[in-house]
């Protein structure tokens, strides 16, 4: 057959979350550099859709947390993972890509895996965590698991699954050191202020536990540091309006306080301590080597369903991939503003301190820095070539 007539490689990929949609907009990338003709079919936001997927569904159809939260969709939730797995059933990619959302992409995967179409999970479940069984119906799922942090590679190789470390992509992305006396500047902060940054969640549910607490907690350090400033990364409008209005509520209106639409990695340099939500904004903070107060409040439900699976003693992402409490947790009826306001207030005035974390901080960050999308798109390639996809073996060599 002539080349020019064969049909495109055809590349399953779903991904359910905004995180997730960066991650796979990256491997779209990487991927096609060595199979330009490669075409992307599944579930993708804005970002993958840039990259060239077409998605059979919204994202926001899918973005949904929490077990009690979550109970309300599922039934759309079902639909769309049958309307997505009749339709790769019907017209089968060379291989299929889950990434995170591992409720949602290990039960698709599976059903596919069954059938005969290889799976690959970009990103590792918390079976370190919690939920260690998962790691059966995984093994059920999964061609080829692709994880982010070192420590999971492991558990997969003893349970016999073929697995491969890539790094995490935000390592690559944030510098090492980052210049807070430059950023400050240009913000246009005042030199000898203390600054704490305030992260109280992305999704409007966090917000609804934690944004009262969070600018109660700012009144407190305010009552004690009077130079004190807050800056508040928020990245919706209804958020915007959700932490808006929580201030109204709690009479703060006049607070040394600034709303950023965005602009977290600025909050998180300039900042002398961080108050953050558990999730990936930890992460942010750790590679931005910004001292923080880890905190979560959820539906009291929810936080016991889960503290009753969890196995480790920390839930900070700096926290489990130090091994160690590097980082103070205050949690649910923990997370009192005069526990959070201490904390954070000891934390932005011990200099030993905030150096030693500085330098525990460089050393994950290094760890991570693994040229992620590249390594997972070369860790996928022997799969699509066992399929016949010609893949051209010079692109990384010239940069790709």
């Amino acid at each position: 057959m002539n080349p020019a007539h064969q049909p495109r490689p055809s590349i399953g990929m779903v991904a359910t979350e905004a995180s997730g949609d960066q991650l796979g907009a990256h491997l779209i990338y990487a991927l096609k550099a060595y199979i330009p003709q490669a075409q992307f079919v599944g579930v993708g936001g804005p970002k993958m859709l840039a990259a060239g997927i077409d998605s059979l569904f919204p994202l926001d159809k899918l973005a949904r947390h929490g077990y009690v939260e979550i109970l309300r969709h599922l039934p759309q939730i079902m639909w769309i993972r049958r309307k997505i797995r009749n339709y790769f059933l019907r017209h089968r990619p060379q291989i299929l890509i889950g990434i995170d959302s591992p409720d949602f992409n290990l039960g698709l995967e599976e059903k596919l895996k069954k059938r005969g179409v290889t799976t690959i999970h970009y990103v590792s479940p918390s079976i370190w965590a919690w939920r260690g069984e998962r790691i059966h119906k995984i093994k059920r799922a999964v061609s080829h698991m692709l994880t982010l942090f070192p420590f999971e590679a492991p558990l997969y190789e003893k349970a016999g699954i073929p697995v491969t470390y890539v790094g995490h992509p935000l390592a690559e992305m944030l510098p090492d050191a980052p210049d807070r006396d430059a950023a400050r500047e240009q913000m246009r902060l005042t030199p000898s202020a203390k600054i704490f940054a305030l992260l109280p969640g992305s999704r409007p549910n966090e917000l609804h536990y934690m944004a009262d607490t969070f600018i109660e907690t700012a009144k407190r350090i305010l009552q004690e540091q009077p130079d004190a400033q807050f800056l508040v990364p928020l990245h919706s409008r209804e958020t915007r309006d959700q932490f808006e209005s929580a201030l109204y509520r709690n009479h703060a209106q006049d607070l040394p306080l600034t709303i950023l639409f965005g602009h977290t990695h600025n909050a998180l340099t300039v900042a002398d301590a961080a108050l953050i939500a558990s999730g990936t904004a930890t992460l942010e903070a750790l590679l931005l080597k910004c001292p923080m107060v880890i905190t979560y409040k959820a539906n009291e439900l929810s936080f016991r369903i889960v503290k009753s699976k969890y196995h480790l003693p920390y839930v900070g992402l700096p926290n489990i991939l130090a091994g160690e409490f590097i980082a103070p947790e205050i949690l649910q009826s923990d997370a009192t503003p005069e526990n959070l306001a201490q904390a954070l207030m000891n934390l932005a005035a011990d200099q030993i301190v905030v150096e030693r974390l500085r330098r525990k901080f460089s050393a994950i960050h290094s760890k991570l820095r693994q040229n992620t999308a590249q390594r997972a798109a070369q860790a996928i390639l022997p799969y699509l070539e066992s399929h016949g996809v010609k893949c051209d073996s010079m692109a990384n060599l010239r940069g790709g």
